[in-house]
């Protein structure tokens, strides 16, 4: 199944349902209500530069309002139901801003009633859910018969891997899942030989997803420790890949589950948050607004920092530090350098204490008052990072944190943040004890995460700032 495929029929469909709508409306209005007498056919109505700037510019607002609804974030195995809502609160959005703020403005075409807002409302919906409903339909038929599907890889090879492959291929109505085989796993306490599927060994693993081009994995594994599971799928990350576990391997360690899909196999995606789509692209267009935002207001404020730290040590003005971020991919965060040149000379991260004798007196300033991260609003631009989020560590500490606090991974569900519930209530840690401390704080944002709990994070992170407590 191609995606981005799937995503285009969507976008065209709308954009051409949507200019057909609104095309159908100004005729709608040109023979219902009353028009200026000067225009005295269609034809001329039509051709008003009004009207084209609006059949121009209205589809692709509308497109922009369906983004942000979450609509094409996933393009396959839609609800029908939450299709059916999406489009009428979408359109009923888009229809209301233009029709309040441009239609009615637009004085030259007369009074309009509120029947000019239903009707406008209604060509719409006719117009864009049936183009919907006939390409999600296509689609569904094409995975239930089992047409298409992405090609998956369970991880185990024991009584349950076996039990769920033999589940999914004989489900009456496929949930898309080309099974390629299984894959070898240290915690199956009792491994099968092979039978109706290819076994792999786990040193394998890397070299089939790209072969065979895996598209996700499922964990299936025998037992219920979850911390040889949460070991296991620790492991998983770096492939980049959405990660299904079985409902009863997961229960005890992540409550707060999020499922939509009632009547297939349960199976929890561990590599997506409780945000719902709608609410991860309203995220990620704040992140945007935002950071650029307070870049171009910051710009005196950079400008100064630049100069200070070029006149008070040698060295660089940014420094650049590889950290761990969302599915434990790693990118390189930028900071304004507030310590000395060299200040890891030996090689081995060695975290800042309170009176850490190489942060240099204009990086004591930066820090007091958080000035030093300004550079990560770029990092935020560029879709490493978040305004709200997990802070990021280096491999180095992630990897020993995940020793301590398996569950530690859960947080690569998300962006890393430029701030965090965790900096709010805790601070900077200065070992790993303490960043044990703060990842409750961590889950605890990832199990409440809301645009809302972001907008009370932002609030409390600017007092900080101020207040001159970012030490």
């Amino acid at each position: 199944m191609n995606s981005n495929r799937q995503i285009a029929k969507y976008v065209i469909s709308d954009w051409i349902a949507v200019n057909v709508g609104w095309f159908l409306f100004n005729i709608f209005r040109f023979y219902i209500f009353p028009i200026n007498r000067a225009i005295d056919s269609l034809p001329t109505f039509l051709s008003y530069p009004k009207i084209i700037e609006g059949q121009i510019i209205f589809p692709l607002f509308f497109i922009g309002i369906f983004y942000l609804s979450g609509y094409y974030n996933c393009p396959f195995l839609k609800s029908r139901l939450e299709e059916f809502f999406t489009t009428i609160f979408s359109l009923l959005i888009g229809t209301l801003i233009i029709f309040f703020f441009v239609v009615l403005n637009d004085l030259s075409w007369g009074d309009y009633s509120y029947s000019g807002f239903i009707a406008a409302f209604a060509l719409q919906f006719v117009c864009v859910y049936p183009c919907r409903f006939a390409i999600t339909s296509h689609a569904t038929k094409k995975i239930h018969t089992r047409k298409w599907g992405n090609n998956t890889l369970i991880i185990g090879s024991g009584k349950k891997a076996r039990t769920l492959a033999a589940e999914l291929n004989s489900q009456r109505k496929s949930q898309g899942f080309n099974l390629i085989g299984y894959v070898e796993s240290e915690t199956d306490t009792s491994p099968l030989p092979p039978t109706d599927l290819p076994q792999f060994k786990a040193e394998q693993l890397q070299e089939i997803i790209k072969k065979d081009t895996i598209k996700q994995l499922i964990v299936a594994l025998d037992g219920n420790d979850w911390h040889s599971i949460q070991k296991e799928t620790n492991l998983l990350y770096k492939y980049d890949l959405p990660i299904l576990v079985l409902s009863d391997n997961y229960a005890t360690l992540f409550s707060t589950v999020k499922m939509t899909n009632i009547l297939g196999t349960p199976l929890i995606n561990i590599t997506t948050c409780a945000l719902s789509e709608s609410q991860k692209n309203i995220k990620r267009l704040c992140d945007i607004l935002l950071s650029s935002l307070a870049l171009v207001l910051l710009s005196p404020v950079i400008i100064g920092i630049t100069l200070a730290i070029r006149a008070t040590s040698p060295g660089k003005i940014i420094y650049r530090q590889q950290r761990v971020g969302f599915r434990q991919k790693e990118f390189t965060l930028y900071k304004f350098r507030s310590m000395i040149f060299d200040a890891e000379e030996s090689g081995v991260p060695i975290l800042s204490s309170e009176n850490d004798t190489r942060v240099t007196p204009i990086g004591h300033f930066l820090r007091k008052y958080r000035l030093d991260e300004i550079p990560q609003f770029w990092n935020i631009l560029k879709g490493d990072m978040s305004l709200v989020g997990p802070r990021p560590e280096r491999r180095y500490f992630v990897d020993q944190l995940l020793q301590q606090f398996p569950h530690y991974n859960l947080i690569h569900q998300l962006r890393p943040g430029l701030t965090s519930w965790g900096m709010v209530k805790f601070g900077y840690a200065r070992n790993i004890e303490e960043m044990g401390e703060r990842l409750k704080y961590e889950m605890l944002y990832l199990e409440n995460i809301s645009l809302m709990l972001d907008l009370k994070i932002i609030i409390y992170t600017i007092k900080t700032v101020l207040a001159g407590k970012g030490m």
